[in-house]
């Protein structure tokens, strides 16, 4: 295997940790400059769909959402994201590991998620800097 076969597995298994799969259509909330390129990169190469952007009104399979302490109402946020979800689809909620800048208190995630109407079903290190919970609509509810 060359080392750019090898990079490009070791990328693509980013997105393969979020149980992302080919096809996918991927909803990015909350980009910044911080945000981990890699992960990006990876998420379009495994799904082979470029990101659509938080203005879009498509209907998506997966939000991304990048969340960090200070950036507004998180509970408003995941309500937003959850409009443009296809039935079964599911939110990753990206942010900051302890630690660092912007960190988000587990339990204000649950609390949030919960109040939306969600169900944290997962969490990852998504990043070398970012965590990422795998929220979805109950089954009852879909």
């Amino acid at each position: 295997m060359s080392a750019t076969a090898g990079q490009a597995q070791g990328e693509r298994g980013l997105a393969e940790r979020l149980g992302l799969k080919p096809g996918q259509v991927v909803q990015e909330i909350g980009w910044d400059e911080d945000v981990d390129d890699e992960l990006r990169d990876s998420i379009e190469d495994l799904t082979g769909n470029e990101l659509l952007d938080e203005e879009s009104d498509d209907v998506v399979d997966v939000a991304l959402l990048w969340w960090r302490d200070g950036d507004g109402d998180l509970f408003d946020a995941l309500t937003n994201a959850m409009r443009a979800l296809a039935e079964g689809g599911q939110i990753w909620l990206l942010t900051p590991k302890a630690g660092r800048e912007g960190h988000v208190e587990p339990s204000d995630i649950g609390e949030d998620a919960t109040t939306a109407g969600l169900s944290q079903t997962s969490s990852i290190s998504a990043a070398p800097d970012w965590s990422g919970t795998r929220l979805v609509t109950p089954k009852g509810r879909r």
